[in-house]
């Protein structure tokens, strides 16, 4: 599964689309949906030994992967660029989780879903933002550093954090609601969520002092092992005490991480643990859990789910840059880059098949729609960010010797 990930991903690369693209569509091929590899005989215990389906197992090492990947999207948030960005950028995230979530709901509601809690739940789905996606695509079409570019990036960093609010409110109420709706419920609840957020935040104090400590215990990745048990804690605290996501938890650890002097030495390490073996085999597992032949039935809902993530999000994110300032240009083109789902999109489906709250069925929906996102936004961001408009055109040059004795040396060329 590992190496099926890496060279679909590198693959992926090649023909200018996310490793993640691959890596996604290797385990719908491998998967339900085409070959089924996981049933095949080969990987069956023989002889009288139990049978150890691998799938679960998968499904356990995809889960630590979730949570490491979330803490790495915490560490790599930059609370002082989130700031800087401006009311552009945060209207522009704002307006591209607002429309997308009732387009989702809505849809839902509209092919017979119940809105309560499936249908807010494809809603929310919708939500997220690639950055990395889009990231990559300004800065091969060289608009990186324009100002389209850093509002997409700000809004893209800001909207994976609404985002995980809304993920988190959702989980929140559904879990009020499975004990019955009423007041007190929600009131505990809500308790429940401030206690957890206002402690762990609270409990950054002593985060430092930990990791110095560990630093100086003298053996191999102490600081990267602390830094790990923190991200645990929280995410058991997030689900256990506060009633919400784990991956919120780990994505509070990472941002509380981040801000301590060992931000550095915690990425370094994080990462080859990460992106070699954890992270493969979730990308990899939504594939597996994914079964395309489901979406016959679901074949309309999932265009309409296409269709629907890719307006919302472009209009929602455009009209918003609109009205705070952007000419009509650029908040096209700032709607384009905020097109593309990714990895928080696909974590949030994940988390809503593993608790049934949606079925496998709207699940598969959910990842087709997040490969479609992901393969339609770079050649439209090509299109609607002409690349001349960001380039330096090279301008000739006179290479002029050293100047007459008496003469003064020229200062332009």
């Amino acid at each position: 599964m590992i190496a099926s990930a890496k060279v679909a991903g590198a693959v992926a690369n090649r023909i200018h689309q996310p490793s993640v693209f691959g890596e996604i569509l290797i385990g719908l091929l491998l998967g339900p949906t085409l070959l089924n590899v996981l049933g095949w005989p080969v990987f069956a215990p023989g002889g009288d030994r139990e049978a150890a389906p691998l799938l679960p197992l998968i499904r356990d090492l995809a889960q630590i992967g979730v949570l490491l990947l979330m803490f790495v999207a915490g560490l790599e948030t930059d609370l002082v660029q989130m700031r800087r960005v401006g009311k552009v950028a945060f209207w522009s995230a704002f307006g591209g989780v607002a429309l997308p979530m009732i387009g989702g709901a809505a849809t839902a509601v509209a092919f017979g879903l119940p809105l309560y809690w499936q249908g807010i739940f494809i809603g929310a789905i919708l939500t997220a933002t690639s950055v990395s996606i889009s990231a990559q695509t300004l800065m091969e079409i060289g608009a990186l550093k324009s100002p389209e570019g850093s509002t997409i990036l700000g809004a893209a960093v800001i909207d994976d954090v609404m985002g995980i609010i809304v993920l988190s409110l959702v989980v929140a109420l559904a879990n009020a609601s499975s004990a019955g709706m009423n007041w007190l419920a929600l009131g505990i609840v809500a308790l429940r969520v401030t206690i957890f957020f206002v402690a762990g935040i609270a409990a950054a104090r002593f985060l430092t002092p930990m990791l110095r400590w560990a630093s100086q215990l003298g053996v191999s990745q102490a600081v990267l092992a602390a830094a790990l048990v923190v991200l645990f804690v929280y995410s058991w605290a997030a689900e256990y005490i506060g009633s919400v996501a784990a991956i919120t938890g780990a994505y509070l650890a990472g941002v509380l991480v981040a801000q301590t002097e060992f931000k550095r030495e915690v990425d370094a390490g994080i990462h080859p643990l990460t992106y070699s073996m954890f992270v493969p085999l979730f990308f990899i597992s939504i594939g597996l859990q994914a079964n395309g032949r489901e979406l016959g039935p679901r074949a309309m809902f999932t265009i309409v789910l296409v269709l629907v993530a890719v307006v919302a999000k472009a209009i929602g994110c455009g009209v918003c840059a609109r009205l705070f300032g952007f000419s009509t240009k650029a908040s096209v083109r700032v709607g384009i880059g905020m097109i593309s789902r990714g990895e928080v999109g696909l974590i949030v489906a994940g988390y809503g098949l593993a608790n049934g709250l949606i079925g496998t069925d709207v699940f598969s929906a959910s990842v087709v729609m997040v490969l479609a996102t992901t393969m339609v936004t770079p050649p439209l961001m090509r299109l609607v960010f002409p690349p001349h408009e960001f380039t330096v055109t090279p301008v000739e040059e006179t290479i002029v010797g050293p100047p007459e004795e008496g003469e003064p040396y020229p200062t332009t060329r």
